[in-house]
């Protein structure tokens, strides 16, 4: 099906058509033990951070339970015992990574392979300002951002269709991955499959599953999806959180004072 006839199926409600299209669950990424955020990831892990009068991850699983995603997976590590009120609380089902001490996020994926279908992917940090999610999504993708001025994020480069053909580190004036993913069945096939050949080699410890993905650029398809600054927000440090939310000003001085 090409993108004109899925956006007439949708339009139409010809729900039957789209049956390959439909969303089966989302994956949250929430194991790390998020050390650029001590000494407040000490006391609770980063989802749990209070911003605009909202708990991160609680915004998030309420705008994928609007959004109609019938699954919601958290895959926990640091602190797990925090995260287990949501399962009673919104139906969510949690995964436990027993590896996020000694490797990087690839290990969450890896502890979630087994219900990676069509799948958003999402790291417990993420605050989008409108509800980007949706039940029905043509193809994979990446979502991102522009940045005029300089940032450390990842940047890509786009060719053929909008398809991610290079990822580096740092740039200015460029497109940068930031916010969920989102992986169709023959995507997440794939990933696991290379995944699973290279979880073992000694390279593969301290991969993010981004840097393991960039690796396999020829192999693993992604479309950039691009949304307007502000829309999609990631908060790496506590001066970004503190940009976003003033109420932590006086928290991040105090830090500085002592």
């Amino acid at each position: 099906m090409v993108k004109s006839e899925f956006d007439d199926c949708f339009q139409n409600g010809n729900y039957d058509a789209l049956r390959p299209y439909h969303v089966d669950n989302a994956i949250i990424l929430a194991a790390g033990m998020c050390s650029r955020f001590k000494p407040l990831s000490d006391t609770k892990p980063k989802a749990f951070l209070k911003v605009k009068g909202e708990i991160l991850i609680e915004r998030m699983i309420r705008q994928l339970i609007e959004a109609e995603i019938p699954e919601i997976y958290i895959v926990v590590g640091h602190q797990k015992e925090a995260f287990s009120y949501l399962a009673e609380k919104y139906g969510v089902y949690l995964i436990e990574n027993t590896e996020y001490a000694v490797r990087n996020n690839l290990s969450s994926i890896y502890a979630a392979r087994k219900v990676l279908k069509n799948s958003y992917i999402c790291c417990s940090d993420l605050y989008c300002m409108e509800n980007i999610f949706d039940s029905y999504v043509y193809e994979s993708y990446y979502a991102g951002t522009f940045s005029s001025a300089k940032t450390d994020k990842l940047c890509v480069t786009t060719g053929f269709n909008g398809k991610i053909s290079r990822i580096r580190k740092g740039g200015s004036n460029c497109w940068y991955m930031t916010g969920p993913a989102y992986w169709d069945n023959q995507f997440s096939a794939r990933f696991c499959e290379l995944m699973q050949k290279e979880y073992d080699d000694p390279g593969s410890k301290d991969l993010s599953w981004e840097a393991f993905y960039s690796n396999h650029l020829d192999e693993l398809s992604l479309t950039l999806r691009k949304y307007p600054e502000g829309i999609v927000r990631e908060f790496n440090s506590l001066d970004e959180l503190c940009l976003f939310d003033t109420s932590y000003i006086p928290y991040r001085d105090s830090l500085k004072a002592t």
